[in-house]
């Protein structure tokens, strides 16, 4: 794997970023973004940063609010956790479709680049309800006995390459648990080990506690 950016760890923990399944009309909507983002710097006065940032908001919302319940909120993630996706995407270190025809079309200085903008922005509201005594007492137990914080902080805000998890969307976080479970999501062994050794019948739990914090 890539070494990190200069500056940074890697830390034993990195959790969940873009999604399996995005947007409908898959196949059309990937050869849109590659072609797009592939010509963009040869356009005159074209502020590409800008404008390939734009064109993230076909899934990830141009609001922030991301169009599938399976796509993560990526306004307001840590810098160095979503310049970390985008390498493992362009590597295939991680693999999802959309996001790999997208990484294949940048490079390093354009990931920064597309990391920091989006670092910048606030964190859109999602609207997802906090979790009932019964279910946060559950996840809580669960998150405890695996020790989360200690990379994801308290009050799961992340920090550098760990992700933000707090507020972020129930149904991409579970998703993204189980695949690091079974190994569909393989560019972090530590999470896969961490997912391991959690019950399955408390993924759901944790993934709606921390979407409602």
């Amino acid at each position: 794997m890539p070494s990190s950016p200069s500056g940074w760890t890697d830390r034993r923990s990195r959790s969940a970023s873009l999604p399996k399944t995005a947007c409908s009309s898959a196949a059309g909507l990937i050869a849109a973004l590659a072609a797009a983002l592939t010509a963009l710097p040869e356009r005159a006065g074209a502020q590409t940063i800008e404008q390939r940032a734009q064109l993230c908001a076909a899934c990830h919302g141009d609001n922030g609010v991301p169009q599938q319940k399976t796509t993560p909120a990526i306004w307001g993630q840590q810098l160095g956790y979503l310049y970390l996706q985008l390498r493992d995407f362009k590597s295939g270190a991680r693999k999802n479709e959309q996001m790999s025809a997208v990484a294949a079309t940048l490079e390093r200085d354009d990931m920064m680049a597309l990391a920091q903008y989006f670092s910048q922005k606030p964190w859109p509201s999602l609207a997802e309800p906090r979790a009932s005594e019964t279910v946060a007492a559950q996840a809580l137990r669960a998150t405890t006995a695996v020790v989360c914080t200690s990379c994801h902080q308290e009050g799961y805000q992340g920090d550098g390459t760990q992700p933000r998890l707090a507020g972020q969307q129930k149904d991409y976080m579970a998703q993204t648990m189980r695949d690091f479970r079974d190994g569909k999501r393989g560019n972090n062994p530590g999470m896969s080990d961490l997912m391991k050794s959690i019950s399955e019948s408390d993924i759901d739990p944790i993934a709606e506690y921390l979407a409602g914090l």
